[in-house]
């Protein structure tokens, strides 16, 4: 949240009153965390941050930290400093793969209090996909030792390209039966279901439907996986970075990019699908197209290519497995899949600049991180590279969950959202 305390005074600048909401973000993100460092940052008068402050307070929001430094050179008490409260709620994330998903319980600040994960094939189909993930959140919940009422979203990551505005997935090439389906309502009414609460069904409002208790809806939010697994390793490891690159080589091939610490999704929710670039090969792809990079170099492609020389394969997931035994031929397919990835990486580098591209997935292994490398390197402009770490997963499996975790926080605490829910509440 760099630049919080800039877009304050600018905002007094002309004319505007810093708001309960704004107050909070200043406060999460450690610009201002005491009630003078508010004043100062903001120009509201004391009586005003303490009304503001009050409001938060009484919402369970913030909390009193221990005392800071003293300012004065005189002495006297230390500023008695703010905190955000992270333990006053909980978010449900879930990570959908081809085959398998991945849940988990978490905290506010994204530490992970409970997970669960297990076979869950996304051709089965949204309905029973996503009830079987309700029930997996409802048992979490307990595993956790949380309430239902203590969930304030549910983030999900799923392997396909979002319209964010409506949380469905537009023309997915891997994802049969879910174009255009209510995830956030049959997600809402599954977990609803499970956990015996009150369901608000229906599509809802922006975030779509959701589940009630004591009045208050819980939104559902519906992004691509190599999205919020960029989010979440960028958050987590280099927020310093302003422009982040991650490719999940699993099953397909996508790429999610972080760009001035937001998601950058173009348009209608289409960037980073790098899987379905031409490059002019005539393997056939999930999507009816021939001679997408994801046809020949995921790690799909791989385990086709490995059975077809004997060795069980049919999945990214066997592919993993066998370069985890270092077997020699899938290392060998996974280097050579790593150049072709590379090559086009090399055009994506060029566009981009980032300073971190991250190799994520079933494939991100030494094999295919070294084909990634030569490509690159030898294709790209020594401009384009001087600056550029490629690095492989801090995060591993659960970045998609602290992804998704993130999305809900950052959406249901931004400040205008913060006044929305504090008028609900009636603080």
């Amino acid at each position: 949240m760099a630049g919080t305390a800039g877009r304050a005074a600018k905002a007094m600048r002309a004319g505007h009153q810093a708001s309960a909401g704004e107050l909070l973000e200043l406060v999460r993100s450690g610009r201002a965390t005491t009630r003078g460092a508010l004043q100062q940052a903001t120009g509201l008068s004391r009586a005003t941050v303490g009304q503001r402050l009050d409001r938060l307070f009484r919402a369970g929001w913030l909390r009193e930290g221990a005392g800071g430094p003293v300012d004065s050179p005189q002495g006297g008490r230390p500023s008695i400093t703010l905190e955000f409260d992270d333990e006053h709620a909980v978010v449900l994330a879930a990570d959908l793969d081809t085959r398998h998903g991945r849940a988990a319980v978490v905290s506010l600040s994204g530490e992970i209090q409970a997970e669960h994960h297990g076979s869950l094939r996304i051709e089965d189909g949204p309905d029973a996909v996503l009830g079987e993930l309700g029930r997996w959140f409802a048992e979490l919940l307990e595993k956790a030792g949380q309430r239902a009422d203590a969930v304030c979203g549910i983030g999900i990551a799923v392997p396909g390209p979002v319209d964010t505005d409506t949380g469905k997935v537009v023309q997915p090439p891997i994802m049969p039966g879910w174009d255009g389906y209510d995830i956030r309502g049959r997600l809402g009414r599954a977990f609803a279901e499970h956990a015996g609460i009150e369901s608000a069904g229906g599509a809802g409002s922006a975030t779509g439907a959701g589940v009630t208790r004591s009045g208050a809806r819980i939104p559902v939010l519906v992004d691509n996986d190599a999205n919020l697994m960029a989010y979440g390793e960028q958050r987590t490891g280099y927020a310093d970075c302003s422009a982040f690159a991650l490719v999940k080589v699993s099953t397909g091939i996508g790429a999610g990019m972080v760009v001035g610490g937001s998601i950058y999704r173009g348009v209608d929710g289409g960037a980073g699908d790098i899987g379905h670039i031409r490059v002019g090969a005539d393997a056939l792809c999930r999507c009816g197209s021939y001679g997408c990079l994801a046809a020949v170099a995921s790690g799909g492609a791989v385990a086709r290519r490995l059975a077809e020389s004997g060795v069980p394969a049919t999945s990214g997931s066997d592919v993993r497995d066998l370069l985890t035994a270092g077997h020699p031929e899938a290392m060998a397919l996974a280097r050579e899949a790593g150049r072709q990835v590379g090559d086009v990486l090399a055009t994506v580098v060029t566009l981009l600049n980032p300073g971190v591209l991250m190799i994520a997935g079933d494939l991100a292994g030494t094999p295919f991180l070294t084909g990634v490398r030569e490509l690159l390197y030898q294709r790209a402009l020594p401009r384009s590279t001087a600056h550029l770490d490629v690095v492989t997963s801090r995060l591993g499996e659960r970045a998609g969950l602290v992804g998704a975790g993130a999305l809900v926080v950052e959406y249901l605490y931004a400040p205008e959202r913060v006044e929305e829910r504090l008028a609900a509440l009636g603080v």
